[in-house]
């Protein structure tokens, strides 16, 4: 049985204050799924982006030696079926920027991202102590 929620009720805008107010503005935003894998050359993220082509993906490092990654969803305009009409509509993406502080020993120069069947995949190489260096630069995705 499903619980109802009745919009005269108490009950949901209490939460409602609670979750979304400006003290907690990540439960308003919505972000991809990211998985982190290590592995003995390297750290791999994937992050979840179906639907997004690899023009409207953005990974880059920044001066601070930080990975940034943006997705932007371009909206296409579409001229709909007007014999047609949505009762309810929930298809709705909107723009994620994200920075990620790296580990020391990442060789930021050798840094590859891809997209490829919805994942964003950004693998980062290991390197020893020595090697690893601060750079600034865009990752091409490919």
């Amino acid at each position: 049985m499903l619980p109802v929620m009745n919009s005269n009720s108490w009950f949901p805008s209490v939460f409602d204050d609670f979750f979304n107010s400006d003290w907690m503005p990540k439960m308003k935003a919505t972000a991809p799924a990211v998985n982190v894998k290590e592995d003995a050359s390297a750290f791999t993220m994937e992050v979840a982006v179906p639907g997004i082509k690899k023009e409207f993906c953005r990974v880059n490092i920044n001066a601070d030696g930080n990975l940034d990654v943006a997705i932007e969803n371009k909206l296409e305009h579409k001229e709909e079926n007007k014999k047609e009409h949505y009762l309810r509509r929930e298809f709705s993406y909107t723009n994620y920027q994200q920075t990620y502080v790296l580990p020391d020993n990442i060789v930021k120069d050798h840094i590859s991202a891809r997209v490829e069947n919805g994942v964003l995949t950004i693998v980062m190489p290991k390197a020893t102590k020595d090697e690893a260096k601060k750079i600034q630069r865009q990752i091409d995705i490919a």
